[in-house]
């Protein structure tokens, strides 16, 4: 059973994460050809105050 773990800007709307997942379900299931009922998708906000990339917060750029 494949699990994702998907870690994502807080602020995104129920709708964009249902999306999100229905389509991942979708082509994991197609690529793997696994039923949709085995793939986990664990959704992760993250506050940009706690995400850094090339040594600057998110939440310091514009």
């Amino acid at each position: 059973m494949p699990t994702m773990h998907i870690e994502l800007f807080a602020g995104r709307s129920p709708e964009q994460k249902k999306e999100l997942v229905e389509a991942l379900t979708r082509e994991t299931c197609r690529v793997l050809g696994c039923a949709p009922g085995a793939v986990d998708i664990i959704l992760i906000d993250v506050e940009r105050h706690n995400w850094a990339t090339g040594g600057k917060m998110w939440s310091e750029q514009s």
